[in-house]
């Protein structure tokens, strides 16, 4: 195993990185909330589980009981 370390293009305190955030935190669009629909058991198509997978999750107190 080698011990290369690969320098940084620049140190950036702490301070210099809160400033950039809030300069960029104006250009940031947050999208609307939309609410989820609830989607009928009978539209989901394509999803397995492997046996072994759902044996395993059978077995945890969590989700078992």
């Amino acid at each position: 195993m080698s011990n290369n370390i690969v320098p940084r293009e620049s140190e950036m305190s702490l301070a210099e990185l809160r400033g950039d955030c809030a300069r960029m935190a104006p250009h940031w669009v947050v999208p609307a909330k939309t609410a989820a629909k609830p989607v009928a058991p009978s539209l989901i198509h394509g999803v397995t589980v492997p046996p072994s997978s759902a044996r395993l999750i059978d077995s945890m107190s969590v989700y078992g009981d």
